[in-house]
């Protein structure tokens, strides 16, 4: 779903022939009918469609069903969804964001009800969600019991491929699959878009190109790089993004959504340099985070955009501190690295941070994932070790469906503040998702003020926290 259209996905369980059926109401009268590409094998049976010419800002029903390549004339049953296209004027906006789906083994409960955190979420009738990645824990085997610290257990569903870590291509896919089989999550996936990003897990944690994987005995396959290569695939052919005609596994992208929204989707992975002591004066190849390609693409994107409001979607938090290695605390997972002026990957940071204030660009708004918690940092140069950029809000989200986490110490270097957050507290680790602590983001657009309303949100529905940001004129 973009401002020119939209990309449907299916899957068949044979070789077969996408049919799309697209009507204005639910009824499907006088239905506009697509054929759609081949399901076959070499694509696990996936298909998607990309549909430009939708009608701006209006809900599309749509009907999907497959026909059978080996006996045309069979049919498969259909299944029909709904998506809400673009606007190409001031409307309401409503979406929502979180991260973390099936992480550290707790997968499908049928007994707890399976994924109910997208329930909850299918529930609020959003435009789309921003998947801020971890959309599958490929280096996460899902095991058919976990003991919880109150001596109760987790009884999971349980597939043979999930039973390991991911290393084929088809052990990559088979974590797409495993997360459709629960019915909340494909009940969400016909009701709302889903705009997506990968950060770790997809492939393994706390991955960086290049890496050797020599001291994982879980692995066969050492080459950081060919898992990447097999997960990339995996992760484009089971989510509905348009292919980037100059780099077909890119990630980053801007999504356009009417004049009040631009989301700019980052990769924090695909382009950074090896994890390390983060620690380095001076920018090199060796303090790449976004990467030089994705920084002067974004930049350009800011420039350019004439949104209201400028969403940066970001798979990890800027001024929360992730070690790569928790036990020694001597290399860092993201870009903050303890307080102090910009160093190592924060020279990026900074970098981009003075561009959007030198260039005026307003109304940036950074919602990120990754900590498995949810939190409201401000970030003000008043507070900063580095002071050259203007204010602006991180909201911080998740886990929908994973154990919670938290909270993560705070770096001083782009003068964070937590406003509000919700965790387990120190010592508490790794909380099944029957705890509660599961968490998404909701944003309320203004169609007329254009004032943009953020909530934390937990499964129960409950309303953690919210403010609402007017925005700066133009």
């Amino acid at each position: 779903m973009d401002a020119s259209g939209a990309v449907l996905w299916a899957r068949s369980d044979r070789p077969a022939r996408m049919r799309v059926e697209l009507a204005a109401t639910e009824s499907f009268r006088n239905p506009r009918t697509i054929a759609g590409p081949a399901a076959l094998a070499a694509g696990d049976f996936t298909a998607k469609l990309a549909i430009d010419g939708l009608p701006a800002g209006e809900d599309v029903f749509y009907r999907i069903a497959f026909e059978s390549l080996d006996y045309p004339g069979a049919v498969s049953a259909p299944v029909v969804g709904r998506l809400r296209t673009a606007p190409a004027a001031r409307r309401d906006i409503r979406f929502l964001w979180t991260g973390d789906t099936a992480g550290q083994g707790w997968g499908i409960n049928p007994e707890w009800g399976g994924m109910r955190g997208y329930a909850t979420m299918a529930d609020q009738n959003a435009d789309f969600l921003i998947h801020s990645g971890d959309v599958v824990y490929a280096d996460g085997p899902i095991p058919s019991e976990q003991k919880t610290a109150d001596g109760r257990v987790w009884k999971n569903l349980v597939t043979e491929a999930t039973a390991k870590v991911a290393e084929t291509l088809d052990e990559f896919r088979a974590n797409y699959r495993y997360n459709l089989l629960d019915e909340h999550v494909r009940r969400f996936n016909a009701t709302t878009a889903i705009l997506a990003q990968w950060d770790d897990h997809e492939v393994v944690d706390n991955w960086y190109p290049g890496e050797m994987l020599e001291e994982d005995d879980r692995y066969t396959v050492k080459s950081v790089d060919l898992l990447a290569a097999r997960a990339s695939r995996a992760f484009h052919e089971y989510l509905p993004l348009r292919t980037n005609p100059l780099e077909a596994a890119r990630v980053y992208r801007r999504i356009a959504y009417g004049p009040s929204l631009d989301v700019f989707f980052l990769d924090l992975r695909s382009y950074r340099g090896p994890n390390g002591r983060n620690d380095q004066d001076a920018a090199s190849a060796a303090t790449a985070f976004l990467g030089r390609d994705q920084i002067r693409w974004l930049k350009q994107a800011l420039l350019a955009s004439r949104a209201t409001w400028k969403v940066i979607a970001s798979d990890m938090p800027l001024g929360l501190i992730v070690y790569d290695d928790w036990r020694t605390r001597s290399s860092f997972e993201n870009g903050a690295n303890g307080d102090g002026p910009p160093r190592g990957r924060e020279l990026e940071i900074a970098d981009l941070l003075r561009f959007i204030k030198l260039n005026d660009v307003r109304n940036t708004v950074w919602l990120t994932a990754d900590v498995h918690y949810t939190a409201a940092h401000r970030y003000d140069p008043n507070r900063a070790a580095f002071q050259d950029f203007a204010p602006f809000w991180e909201f911080v989200s998740g886990p929908i469906h994973a154990g919670s986490f938290g909270p993560n110490r705070l770096d001083d270097t782009f003068g964070p503040e937590v406003v509000f957050a919700s965790h387990p507290g120190a010592g508490q680790v790794n909380l099944p998702p029957w705890d509660g602590m599961q968490f998404f983001g909701h944003v309320a657009i203004d169609g007329t003020t254009e004032a943009m309303t953020v909530t934390l949100k937990d499964i129960a529905d409950r309303s953690l926290w919210s403010t609402t940001l007017e925005p700066e004129p133009s």
